[in-house]
């Protein structure tokens, strides 16, 4: 369904940034959402496209995912046009409608060639597709001691230098870079990054809470997957994870798998971050979509079974969570409103990756990046842009 012409969507709840309308309705024109409201505000002059909506339904903006490897076979290491169109095809599906394209560790060679395809394959993407809103660096320059399914042999210091060469090759598209603080040259990488307006992630680190706050102090406003591939919580030692939770300058992203973390642990979460430090991911790699058997993640056999990814040794290797899993998980583990909820997966990181101006929200103006969810919140359609790039079958 093409909505160049105007397209009222109405009938359901539709979740604003300040409340929820029970019985509301949006209007969309082209790519933009140009009015919202409840529906005895539908303008009497409209004669575009009406679309009932069953009145248990929600309408939401389309989640943001910052940290996603790949889904359905594909994944960004490919460094192929078709991967990448796999990936914006699917994860519609879920409710995604933009996301960081995430690279793992490797060779040079070989993220220099994912860098380049993610950026030329942004620059004539398409409406009706998740938007690759930018890259996300996940290594190599991280620690060897939490490097979790990230291949050792290619993991390194942090290298100016080498970043910049990267962040040319893939046309200053890099928006986020998860590191490790503590090693050699680690305080000047973030202040570097910080200083050209790219988010400095903590992740893969055996920081203590001394590197973590000095880390914060040069620049760094972001934790990879909280609590995994980190120094843990201790009386003596509050380490990575305790810093993460303690410093408010700092989001925390989350796999709200009920794997990678227990789900008890959310509501410590919540407690101390609330839901505007909150991001939800899902850290997916490409066996997302499919069924059960062995994949590839950066080189490494990775066996998929009982919704588990894990390396011959038992390792986490990322996950095959959808972004309206990972909502509704939280529904199960958090006492929180679902408004609240939604912001984890859609305002906090449109914020934090500087995008809110046209993502995050259904405010007018804003790209329309909408997603219908039913009462259990599967994903009924999903809007990209003003497209329709996801139509469940009933």
């Amino acid at each position: 369904m093409n909505t160049t012409q105007d397209t009222i969507l109405k009938g359901c709840s539709v979740f604003l940034e300040d409340r929820v309308l029970d019985c509301g309705f949006i209007q969309m024109k082209g790519r933009k959402i140009i009015n919202t409201g409840t529906i005895d505000e539908i303008p009497t002059s409209f004669d575009g496209r009406i679309i009932d909506l069953p009145p248990a339904y929600k309408l939401v903006p389309g989640f943001i995912d910052v940290h996603i490897h790949g889904a359905a076979g594909a994944d960004t290491m490919d460094g192929t046009s078709e991967a990448m169109q796999t990936i914006t095809t699917a994860l519609p599906k879920e409710g995604t409608t933009s996301f960081l394209a995430t690279t793992i560790t490797q060779s040079d060679s070989q993220i220099e060639q994912a860098l380049k395809n993610a950026a030329a394959f942004a620059e004539i993407q398409q409406p009706g597709q998740a938007e690759v809103l930018g890259i996300h660096l996940e290594g190599p320059f991280i620690n060897s001691s939490k490097a979790g399914a990230q291949p050792k042999e290619y993991i390194k210091d942090p290298d100016i230098a080498l970043f910049d060469k990267w962040n040319e090759a893939a046309s200053q598209l890099i928006k986020l870079v998860t590191l490790a603080p503590e090693l050699s040259n680690g305080e000047a990488f973030v202040k570097h990054l910080s200083n050209n307006g790219i988010i400095a992630s903590i992740g893969h680190s055996d920081a203590d809470y001394i590197d973590v706050k000095q880390a914060v102090e040069a620049g760094a406003t972001h934790v990879t997957h909280l609590f995994n591939g980190m120094k843990g919580l201790h009386h003596r030692e509050p380490g990575t994870a305790g810093a993460a939770l303690k410093l408010d300058e700092l989001k925390v992203e989350l796999i709200v798998d009920g794997i990678h973390i227990h789900p008890e642990m959310m509501d410590l979460v919540y407690r101390m971050k609330q839901a505007e430090r909150m991001i939800l991911i899902t850290d997916s790699m490409r066996a997302k979509c499919l069924k059960n058997g062995v994949y590839d993640l950066g080189g490494q056999e990775v066996s998929v079974a009982d919704g588990k990814a894990l390396l011959k040794d038992g390792t986490l290797a990322g996950s095959i969570l959808k972004m309206n899993e990972a909502v509704q998980n939280m529904t199960r583990y958090l006492n929180a409103p679902l408004i609240e909820i939604i912001k984890m997966a859609t305002e906090v990181p449109a914020k934090q990756l500087n995008v809110y101006d046209r993502k995050g929200s259904l405010s007018s103006g804003k790209d329309a990046d909408i997603v219908l969810l039913d009462e259990e919140l599967q994903v009924a359609s999903t809007w990209c842009r003003g497209q329709l790039a996801y139509q469940r079958e009933d």
